[in-house]
């Protein structure tokens, strides 16, 4: 049985701040509505918000959509096992992403406003005319979504299990506050869309922010500096283990460490705003230049995700014990036990529920935009090519609600291993669908069956590969993200090696069915398409004379 007692005082803080946020999710449903929307009865106004968040609530949208519960469980954590390569890469990938959101998602905010488009995969259809490559492009979103979101509930179940609420003996009383947690979640979700992860961003992020600048200040100052907190993590880190016969973890990456650390970086990047969630944000917002002004600030984020980082080595000085229901050693409750154990009852009891909302934002938006898919990408295009708005508005609702359900399902029912590993597969798999989408923005060249066969080897050998890297202690398959590039002695990022797989078989086939002469489908977009802003004036004419733009409208895909 759990030895832990219940902290009443934090317990009654989250609860309190949780209610809090429900409240304004359902009241959400009529935030920033304008006169003439009756209700958000299209994908415009339930799953883009209406398309008008400005630079301040996409920048918290986007900072709630991206840095998640499972990011600020999972960072620190991985510092305080395993070290800088596995944990710190996430600070410099963020970095770099941003300069990627600057360049390449201000043309596809722009092509997409200018025809509708909600999901990537409505500009892939459209850009290359072919449906099965928009068909696979969202199929990649969605299964590589629902992981994500269980995620999120590892997060709130790290929680859960510091303020002592759970057993091990009692499975009833473990999941009990998940599910309940989750349930308002897809209510208030299910009638107020975007605008309540966006309304609620704001709340949560102001609590992260709180926390951890707290939290950097007060706790060096009480275990003697950083100099001693960063001795005691090169310490652990590098103490032999008796299972694997080499050092526990990386304290500062050396040069066999290089080509892992900066292929984790740069395929974080690229991979990130592949994931529907990161489209949606960027689609909801109202103006191209609401992107890069985003994309100027959003390191903001960084800077706290760098200190929240070091929370993990804090840990080791601080002598932590991330110890879970079963008696285990459980890295994911690290920061949560931190912030118990050495802050006042009530501020730890702030920090938690911070953990536990950073979890329902992003969870929310990933349910929204997967449903987008489904409705816009598979229920549109191969089911119901005629379906109209207030029924694409529905069928995505009910499929949100489906997904939410799926992700509780998976973690409550399956190891909490499997969802970290579906995760791993699914940062592989969403990389694949950058060549289609990326390249989609700046020219035409690529053949689409030549996309969609790089598509599909990037796929399988990412898996595969991923499937035969052993967990030492543990001897499971998919044990890491990290196997020696083909050919090379040099350990990457296997989406990385995947993604260049993919890239090589889409040029060669691309010059292959060109000779060929093979019959390429019709392009719907212009080259003036991409540097459109919310005041061009041509927006407004192709808006009025072209039917593909209105919400609603039939495929544009054969």
């Amino acid at each position: 049985m759990n030895g832990r007692e219940i902290n009443w005082t934090a317990l009654v803080i989250v609860v309190l701040l949780f209610v809090v946020v429900a409240v304004m999710g359902f009241l959400a449903a009529k935030w920033r509505r304008g006169p003439d929307v009756e209700g958000l009865h299209s994908l415009d106004e339930w799953g883009l918000g209406g398309r008008g968040f400005g630079t301040w609530i996409t920048w918290f949208l986007l900072g709630g959509d991206l840095y998640t519960a499972y990011t600020f469980v999972a960072v620190p954590a991985a510092m305080w096992a395993t070290g800088a390569v596995s944990g710190f890469f996430a600070v410099p990938y963020t970095i770099v992403l941003y300069p990627i959101i600057f360049i390449i998602m201000s043309r596809l905010w722009s092509v997409s406003h200018r025809h509708g488009y909600v999901t990537s995969a409505d500009f892939v259809g459209g850009r290359y005319g072919s449906r099965w490559l928009s068909l696979a492009v969202a199929v990649t979103g969605i299964v590589a979504t629902m992981p994500y979101i269980a995620l999120q509930l590892v997060g709130i179940k790290a929680v859960l299990t510091v303020l002592g609420l759970g057993s091990s003996g009692n499975v009833l009383l473990t999941d009990l506050p998940l599910i309940l947690a989750f349930v308002v979640l897809a209510a208030y979700t299910y009638t107020s869309g975007l605008r309540a992860p966006a309304m609620i961003a704001v709340v949560k992020d102001l609590l992260i922010y709180l926390a951890v600048i707290v939290a950097v200040i007060y706790l060096p100052i009480k275990f003697g500096g950083w100099d001693t907190i960063f001795n005691s993590a090169q310490a652990k880190l590098g103490t032999v283990s008796q299972a694997t016969g080499k050092p526990a973890g990386v304290f500062i990456p050396g040069a066999a460490n290089y080509s892992a650390y900066w292929s984790l970086a740069l395929g974080s990047a690229m991979a990130l705003f592949m994931y529907p969630h990161s489209v949606t944000a960027v689609l909801a917002s109202k103006a191209r230049n609401t992107i890069r002004r985003n994309a100027a600030i959003l390191p903001l984020y960084s800077l706290m995700l760098g200190f929240l980082a070091l929370l993990g080595f804090v840990a080791i000085q601080a002598g932590t014990k991330p110890i879970d229901l079963d008696g285990s050693v459980n890295p994911q409750l690290v920061v949560p036990q931190l912030f118990l154990d050495h802050f006042p009852a009530w501020f730890a009891g702030i920090a938690l529920a911070a953990i536990a909302i950073g979890a329902l934002v992003p969870a929310a938006i990933m349910s929204i935009a997967a449903a987008n898919m489904f409705t816009r990408n598979i229920y549109r295009d191969f089911i119901r090519p005629d379906v109209d708005a207030r029924t694409e508005a529905k069928v995505s609702k009910i499929v949100s609600l489906v997904v939410k359900v799926g992700a509780l399902v998976f973690v409550i029912a399956m190891d909490q291993s499997a969802a970290i590993n579906m995760q791993l597969l699914g940062g592989i798999w969403i990389l694949q669908t950058f060549p289609a989408v990326v390249a989609g923005l700046y020219t035409r060249w690529f053949d689409r069956w030549a996309l969609l066969a790089g598509w599909a080897v990037g796929i399988v050998f990412g898996t595969v590969s991923a499937y035969n890297v052993v967990n030492p202690v543990t001897k499971a398959h998919f044990g890491g993200s990290v196997a020696a590039f083909p050919g090379t002695d040099f350990s990457v990022y296997i989406a990385v090696s995947a993604f260049a797989l993919n890239l090589v078989v889409a040029v060669v086939l691309t010059v292959v069915l060109r000779a060929l002469k093979v019959r390429t489908g019709e392009d719907l977009t212009r080259p003036t398409d991409y540097a459109a802003d919310e005041t061009d004036p041509k927006v407004v004419q192709i808006e009025q004379t072209q039917h593909y733009t209105q919400p609603g409208g039939p495929s544009p895909v054969a």
